[in-house]
Parts: C-alpha cells; structure tokens; sequence
C-alpha cells in the first residue's frame, strides 16, 4: 500500500509486514480488538513528532510551584506549565484524580488531553532522584553518583558533560559510550579505559584517535586495528616514540593538527556498512544483538520490532519508538520501560505500565486512557476513575469518536509538546528555522544573548601551564561566543589525561559530536570491493570506504 505522507506530501509505502504489527499491537478492550489503522505520515514524520516531545540537555534554573524553593527544571521560566520539584510531584501533596474530568464527545481528544497537560502538574526533570545522589543538573538519568550535565545515561559514577553513557566512571564530553573509565571525547565506544576522542572501538586503552578499533592499547591516530599496540597511523613505532608523540598532546594546538589529520586518515581505511555486532536479519545502524529489526537505530537486544530508536533495554514486537526499552507491543511511544506492555501513543511512563493509551507521565498504571500523572491507579480516562465495567463500556466509544476526528493511532500532535521545537531532539534530526517552526504552529525560544560576557580570561595552549584558579574564570566558546566555566572535576581529569582544557561549551561540543555520526537514513548503494548490494547509513555522496561486512571483515582480520 503506498500512501502520500499528510505533513511532507512525499510518497511512502505500508507494507504487508508494517499491517502485520499494526494487528498484533492493536489493544483489545473488553474481549473486543481495535484495530490501529495505517499510518498517515511516513516513518521520518513519525519519528519527527516523537522527538519533539523529548528536551535532554536543556536546563533551567526557577522556582517550584508547589514549594517556592528554586530548582533545575527542562521548563524555562516563563513555561506555561505548573512545575514541581520531583519530589513534591511524587509526593502526596497533590492528587492526579482531582484534575479528571469527563470525555466531551462535541470536541476532538487531543484538545482535551492539552487542557488536562495545561492544570496539571509536571515534574521539574525526568529522573530517578531518588536512586541518584549528588545528580541535581542531569535528565532522562537515574541510578547516578556525582555527574553533572550528563543525559539520557544511567548508572555512572563522576561523569560530566556527557550524552547516553551508562555504567561508566571519570567519564567527560562522552556520546553513547558505554562501561569505560577515564575517557575523554570518545563516541559510540564500549569498554574502554583511559582513552580520547576514540569512535567506534571496544576494549581500547591509553589510546587517542582511534576509529573502529578493537582490543587495542597504545595507539593513536590509526583505523581497523585489532589487539594491537603502539600503533601511529596504522604503522607500528616503539614505546619510546610512542611516549614522545603522545607527550605532545597536551597542547591544543598539536591536538588540533593531530584531530584534522585523524578526520582524513578515517577516509583511508574501509569501514562496515552498519555499526553492530551479534544480529540476525536485521537494518539501520548502531543496533547490536537484534534479530528481525528492520530499520532500528541506536538499540540493542531488539527481537521482532520496526522503526525503533535509541532503545535502551530489549525491545519485543515494537515499532515506531523512540527511547523504549524493557518493552513489549509498544507503537507510537516515546521513553517508556522498565515492565510496558502493551502501551499506544504514551509518553513518559514507566515502572509497570499495562494497556495505557495517550497517557504521560505515569507510573505503575494499567487500563488508562488519556491520563496525566497517575501513580498506581487503573481504569481512568482523562484522570476520573471508572469501574471496570464503566471504562470498557466507554473507552470503545472514544476510540470510535476519535476514528471519526482522525486522531485514533495517531500521536500527540507537535504543537501540543511543553518544549520549544529548538530544545527538542527534532531539532538535532529534523532541523527548522524558526520561520518554519512558527508556521507549523509550533513554539520557538530564543537564545538568551545575557550568556555572551567579555571572558576573564585566557586558556593557555598547554595542559601543564593551566593554573588551578581557571576553575575560578568565566571563558568564552570559540564556536558560539558564549560563556562557560571549568568545573575542578574537569580540571583534574583532563589533567589526568593530559590532554587541554575544553575550548568550547558543552553545546557546540554535543553538536559537532552529533555531526560525527551518521545519519539515521539508509540508502541503497554497492560494496566498494565486492559490489554486493548493501544498504547503509554512509550517503554516496561521502567519500568514505564502505564495505559490506564480510568484505570487512576480511579486510581487518
């Protein structure tokens, strides 16, 4: 079936095997299956408005609404939404169920739900404050100790300034790097210890510049190596000239040289169709022990599932997700886990949640539609609780009313999200101006120029010259012009490591990390040795080496 996409009129086809998972993931309601019809806008679109209902590093400083004291919240000041600390918004200070109200059949749902989004209360952050400790400037996290301005990441001890690192320690200006000690710059990495802007590489250690490498140590500047050691440039040296040239990079300006030439040595060696490991019959990128996944991105332990994105726990019979895991028959939700099952166009839940539909926000719920907030609570609509009966009798009605109104299988629509589109992860896949934004009906905020001071000061070129009072100094991007500071944790691990102090903000450094890496799109192109047919996240436009992976492998092994 091949339908025109109702928000960027291109063509896309539903395909036999996306009707298939429809069926399965469509709920059943009093013995009675409602089916999910066809999507109306084309895979980009959907993940498009998932995202724009995810802001991970945005950060503000302003007053709880309940308590008055002042807290870090992803809500700016002047946000129209009430606001509570995490701990008064789980607490009994309020009662979900004194916001419901009941359905109006006169109006379509999605106006509904924004007026119940619009009196209830929203927690200042999305984390597990109560597993973290000394955690306050970090989001879509939990089980932390001592991070700050870490996102999306899990379990860490003294991380910084980083985006989807879990289980890691000593950890700064890292992306999507997992179970690694002292490291510094690196992206999509696993098992790594006391290494620097590596991408791609597992078990590398005392290392720097390292792409696609494997069980390495000592090396630098070098792609494609397994268990190997002082290495330059892929050329083998001695420990001696090793030591020397690494002695060096404690200087930004040598670092910068050694950087622009590691992004032209990337082009020399051949690298893999698709980044993974362990997978059976599956398609997209960065996807490891999966089997049937078709167009996954940034996920592991995936079985059965479609469209599904930065899943960070197994996935089963899932598609169109973004930031699920420890699911099953999930469609059209974004961050929900630990225990969801079957759960439709639902955002924000977790901890056991069951048969929930257009729900945000809660936890531990079964058998609720439409729902903000609730906590241990079944069989309500709109946040008035029903008898078992009373709901299955009228739940079936609203999905018919919303079948006519066009909004059933639907998710929320992007005007309806609480963040500025600019602040959201859209921005970072799906890039607006602010025109383009404001024409779709979406919000926009602007950079608060206050941010741009004179600096106080000056970074030295090395390392070793830096004073400790740099802590005590206001600096100034070299990309954006806007202030930052160096925090003393930051002092002491880059001196650790003996590379220089940071010279942009956080900001710039996550969007160039960001640019670093593919882009979630496939295209059809052939193997550059083999001419297999493969299917790739490289565009053919890029001069990069792209092999299928048996050519790959046999090229590195």
């Amino acid at each position: 079936m091949q339908k025109t996409c109702k928000q960027c009129a291109t063509a896309f086809d539903v395909t036999d095997d996306d009707l298939a998972f429809l069926d399965k993931l469509s709920p059943v309601i009093a013995g009675k299956k409602e089916p999910i019809p066809p999507p109306t806008l084309c895979p980009e679109c959907r993940q498009q408005r998932r995202v724009s209902y995810v802001n991970h590093v945005n950060l503000y400083k302003r007053t709880c609404d309940q308590t008055g004291e002042p807290i870090v919240a992803i809500f700016p000041p002047e946000s129209p939404f009430r606001v509570f600390r995490q701990e008064a918004w789980f607490s009994d200070a309020w009662d979900p169920l004194a916001y419901g109200r009941p359905f109006d059949f006169s109006r379509p749902f999605f106006e509904q739900f924004r007026e119940l989004m619009d009196v209830c209360p929203w927690p200042a952050l999305f984390t597990a404050y109560n597993l973290d400790e000394n955690c306050e400037y970090t989001n879509n996290a939990g089980r932390n100790k001592n991070c700050y301005m870490i996102f999306d990441s899990d379990e860490n001890r003294d991380c910084y300034f980083s985006y989807s690192v879990n289980g890691s320690e000593n950890c700064a200006e890292c992306f999507r790097v997992r179970k690694s000690e002292l490291c510094v710059g690196c992206i999509d990495s696993l098992h790594c210890y006391h290494s620097a802007f590596l991408q791609d590489c597992e078990n590398c250690s005392d290392s720097m510049f390292l792409k696609s490498c494997i069980g390495c140590k000592h090396c630098l500047m070098s792609s494609n190596l397994r268990n190997k050691e002082y290495m330059v440039e892929n050329k083998q040296v001695g420990k001696a000239a090793f030591d020397k040239i690494m002695a060096l990079m404690g200087s930004a300006s040598r670092l910068a040289a050694a950087q622009a030439r590691f992004e032209q040595l990337k082009l020399e060696y051949p690298q893999k169709a698709i980044h993974g490991t362990q997978n059976e019959n599956v398609s997209g990128d960065y996807i490891t022990q999966s089997k049937n996944a078709f167009r996954c991105f940034d996920c592991t332990e995936l079985w059965d599932c479609r469209h599904c994105f930065q899943g960070f726990l197994p996935l089963r019979t899932c598609m169109d997700t973004q930031e699920c895991g420890e699911g099953e028959l999930l469609y059209e939700c974004s961050v929900c886990g630990y225990g969801a099952n079957g759960l439709l166009a639902t955002t924000f839940v977790l901890e056991n949640v069951s048969s929930t539909y257009y729900c945000m926000h809660c936890r531990s719920a079964q058998n609720a539609f439409g729902c903000f907030g609730l906590r241990h609570q079944k069989y309500c609509i709109l946040n008035k609780r029903y008898a078992k009966d009373e709901y299955e009798a009228l739940v079936p009605k609203i999905i018919a009313h919303m079948r006519k109104t066009g909004e059933w299988g639907e998710f929320f629509p992007m005007r309806m999200s609480y963040a500025a589109y600019n602040e959201t992860l859209a921005q970072d896949y799906y890039p607006l101006t602010k025109d383009e934004a404001l024409k779709q009906g979406l919000t926009w905020r602007d950079t608060d120029e206050r941010q741009r001071n004179a600096p106080t000061f000056a970074l030295p070129d090395d390392i070793k010259e830096t004073p400790d009072t740099v802590t005590k100094e206001l600096l100034c991007c070299e990309s954006c012009k806007k202030n930052y500071r160096i925090l003393p944790q930051i002092l002491r691990l880059y001196r650790q490591m003996g590379v220089p102090l940071p010279c942009r903000c956080y900001a710039c450094t996550l969007e160039s990390q960001h640019r670093l890496r593919n882009p979630r799109k496939l295209w059809n192109r052939t193997c550059m040795k083999c001419a297999k047919d493969i299917q790739t996240t490289y565009p053919p436009s890029r001069p990069d080496i792209v092999y299928c992976e048996q050519c790959y492998l046999e090229e590195v092994y």
